[in-house]
C-alpha cells in the first residue's frame, strides 16, 4: 500500500513523521470497594469538578466553535441524571472507577438509541469518561502525544478537546480513520486550517515513524514518498502560503463571473476575523447564540444590540440573518421542549416559530430596528421551510416589519423540489446543505453508525442543489450555499457549476475556496458538475471529479509543451 483516501478537508498538502495517537486506558475490573460508598462519591464528585473545568479553561484557550463544543462536554460531564446513574452503582459497593465507565457507557448506549442532538453528544462520553477514569487513578488523560519534534497526527478520531489545542507548530497535518466531512474533527480541523484527512479507514495501517504526504485537495496519503513527490508536495504548500499572503480579492472564476464569499457567523464577536479573512458579507448569522443558553427568550433590546452589533461591521454589505432555528438539535424550554419520537422530523424551525409566532415577531422588530440604525443591507431567512405556503407565511410578515429583503432556507427535499414555486415569493434562497444530505439520505447528520450517508458529495443531494439553480435562474433570484459544502472548494466549484451564485462558510476556508474558484470558468463548472451528477455516489462523484481537475504528470508536462 503506497496511498490511501480519504476526505480531505481544505487544499493544504503538508508532510512528515507519523505519530499515533495514544490508545484509551482499559477498562477497569468489576471488584468490590474496600472504601465506604461516600468515599468513593468524594472521589468522583472531585475528578468530574477537576475535568470540567479542565475542559472550560480548554475552550476558553480555543475560542471559537471549539469553545462551545468544550463547553458542552463540560456540561455533561455535570449532568445530574449522569451523577445519579454513577451514584446507583457506588451505593452497590463498586469502585469510583467502574461506576464511572459502567454509567457512562449504560448513557452513551441510550444517547446513541435517541440520536439527533443528544446522539452526537453520546460520541463525547467515551472522552469525558477517559478523563474522568484518567484522574481517578492519576495518570495523565489519554490525548494527543508530545514527541518533541513537528509530526503527523493519526488517530481513529480526535476528542472535540484533542483538536481544540492541537499545537499547530508541532501538528503538521490531521489523518483520522473515522469521521466524515461534517464531523466535529473535520469542522475544527476547517476553522484552525490545520491540514487534514478524515475517514480514512486504511489508516489503521500507519504505524509511527513512517513519513507521508497528506494531500487535502486530493483526499490521499502518500506513504514513504520519494525525494521527488517531497520536492514538489514542498512546492505546492509554500505555493499555497504565497497564495494565503496575496492581497484579498472577491470571489470570482477565472473568466471574471463574480462569486460572493460570505462568512458562517455564530455571534457578533466572529465578525472582525471574518472580514480580515476577506469575507464579502454574511451568508449565515445563527441567532439561536442569544437563546440556547437562556431559560427564557430575550428582549427586543438584548437582541436590537446584538444585530445591530453584527450589522455595524458590515456597511453597505449583505449580511444574512437566519430566524431562529430551535427544535431537533437546539431544544428550547420555552419555545419546544415536549418530547417528540423523531425530534428531527418534528417541531422545529419555522414550524416551531409559528407555533410561538410572538418570539418571531419580537426577532423581526428587533432586527427592523438594528436595520433602520445601520448601513448594511440586511436579508432574513426563514429555516426549515418545506411548502409554498410557509413561504408566503414568512416573506408577508417580514415585510409587515418593513424588511425588505425575505428568503428561505432550502434544507428538505420538498423545497427544493419546489424551488420555483418557493423563489415566486421568496426573494432569494439560501441551501443548508448539512440538513438537506441528511433528509434526502434519510441519515441522521447527529449519528455516527450512519456518517457514512452523510456526505454532500451525493448525486442525489447534487441533483435537488440543481434543481434550486435552475429555479433561481429562471426567475432571475440569488441562490446561496450556507451549508459546510461551501467549505469544501472543490464542492464548492461544483455547487457553483449546479447554480449558486455565492458561498458562505467558516472564515478559515474563505482562502482555499477563493483560490479554488480562480482556476475554473463557468463552463468547467458546469462540466463538473456534470461528471459529479453522473456518478452512482458520493466517492465516485468525489474521484471523478478529482481525476478530472488533477494536474498532469511531470513528463506529460514536458511532453505536451515541447
Amino acid at each position: 500500500m503506497s496511498t490511501l483516501r480519504g476526505v480531505g478537508i481544505g487544499l493544504g498538502v503538508a508532510q512528515g513523521p507519523i505519530v499515533r495517537m495514544t490508545e484509551a486506558s482499559p477498562a477497569p475490573d468489576q471488584t468490590p470497594s474496600t472504601l465506604s460508598a461516600d468515599e468513593e462519591r468524594a472521589r468522583v464528585r472531585d475528578a468530574v469538578t477537576v475535568v470540567a473545568q479542565e475542559l472550560n479553561d480548554r475552550g476558553a484557550a480555543a475560542g471559537g466553535s471549539a469553545q462551545e463544543v468544550l463547553e458542552a462536554q463540560a456540561m455533561i460531564a455535570e449532568d445530574p441524571t449522569l451523577q445519579d446513574e454513577v451514584d446507583t452503582r457506588l451505593d452497590a459497593g463498586a469502585t469510583a472507577e467502574w461506576a464511572v465507565h459502567d454509567a457512562f457507557a449504560g448513557f452513551r448506549a441510550t444517547l446513541e438509541a435517541v440520536g439527533g442532538y443528544l446522539g452526537e453528544r453520546a460520541a463525547d462520553l467515551d472522552d469525558i469518561a477517559q478523563r474522568v477514569l484518567a484522574h481517578l487513578r492519576g495518570v495523565e488523560a489519554p490525548g494527543v502525544p508530545n514527541p518533541g519534534h513537528p509530526f503527523v497526527l493519526v488517530a481513529r478520531d480526535l476528542a472535540p478537546a484533542d483538536t481544540a489545542l492541537l499545537d499547530l507548530d508541532q501538528v503538521l497535518a490531521l489523518i483520522t480513520v473515522d469521521g466524515g466531512p461534517t464531523s466535529h474533527t473535520a469542522i475544527l480541523a476547517r476553522e484552525k486550517g490545520i491540514v487534514a484527512i478524515v475517514g480514512a479507514v486504511e489508516a489503521t495501517a500507519l504505524e509511527t515513524g513512517q513519513t507521508v504526504i497528506v494531500d487535502a485537495a486530493a483526499g490521499v496519503v502518500t506513504i514513504d514518498p520519494s525525494d521527488d513527490e517531497k520536492d514538489r508536495a514542498a512546492q505546492r504548500s509554500a505555493a499555497r502560503l504565497a497564495a494565503d499572503a496575496a492581497p484579498l480579492t472577491p470571489g470570482a472564476l477565472a473568466d471574471g463571473t463574480p462569486i460572493p464569499l460570505l462568512a458562517n457567523l455564530g455571534k457578533p464577536a466572529d465578525a472582525a476575523d471574518a472580514v480580515a479573512r476577506g469575507a464579502e458579507g454574511v451568508g449565515l448569522f445563527r441567532t439561536e447564540f442569544l437563546f440556547l443558553s437562556a431559560q427564557q427568550a430575550p428582549t427586543v433590546s438584548q437582541q436590537r444590540e446584538s444585530y445591530r452589533e453584527l450589522l455595524a461591521a458590515f456597511p453597505g454589505r449583505k449580511v444574512v440573518v437566519r430566524m431562529l432555528d430551535a427544535g431537533a438539535d437546539k431544544p428550547l424550554a420555552f419555545l419546544n421542549d415536549a418530547h417528540e419520537e423523531n425530534p428531527a422530523l418534528g417541531l422545529r424551525g419555522l414550524r416551531s416559530l409559528r407555533a410561538s409566532e410572538d418570539i418571531l415577531r419580537e426577532q423581526l422588530t428587533a432586527l427592523a430596528e438594528a436595520d433602520a440604525a445601520t448601513e448594511a443591507d440586511l436579508w432574513v431567512m426563514a429555516p426549515m421551510v418545506t411548502t409554498v405556503e410557509e413561504t408566503e407565511y414568512f416573506t408577508t410578515l417580514a415585510r409587515e416589519y418593513g424588511l425588505k429583503t425575505a428568503g428561505v432556507m432550502v434544507e428538505v427535499p420538498a423545497s427544493a423540489l419546489l424551488a420555483d414555486r418557493v423563489l415566486a415569493h421568496a426573494d432569494f434562497a439560501s441551501i443548508g446543505t448539512n440538513d438537506l444530505t441528511q433528509y434526502t439520505m434519510a441519515a441522521d447528520r447527529m449519528l455516527g453508525s450512519v456518517a457514512g450517508f452523510q456526505d454532500p458529495w451525493h448525486p442525489a443531494v447534487l441533483r435537488l442543489v440543481r434543481e434550486v439553480g435552475a429555479a433561481g435562474a429562471r426567475l432571475g433570484k440569488p441562490v446561496g450555499i450556507c451549508g459546510e459544502a461551501a467549505a469544501d472548494p472543490m464542492l464548492a466549484v461544483v455547487l457553483v457549476g449546479l447554480g449558486a451564485t455565492s458561498l458562505s462558510m467558516a472564515p478559515s476556508a474563505l482562502a482555499d475556496v477563493r483560490q479554488m474558484l480562480s482556476t475554473r470558468t463557468l463552463d468547467e463548472a458546469r462540466n463538473l458538475a456534470e461528471l459529479a451528477l453522473a456518478a452512482d455516489d458520493a466517492a465516485g462523484a468525489r474521484l471523478a471529479v478529482a481525476d478530472a481537475t488533477a494536474p498532469l504528470p511531470p513528463h506529460h508536462q514536458k511532453e505536451t509543451t515541447s
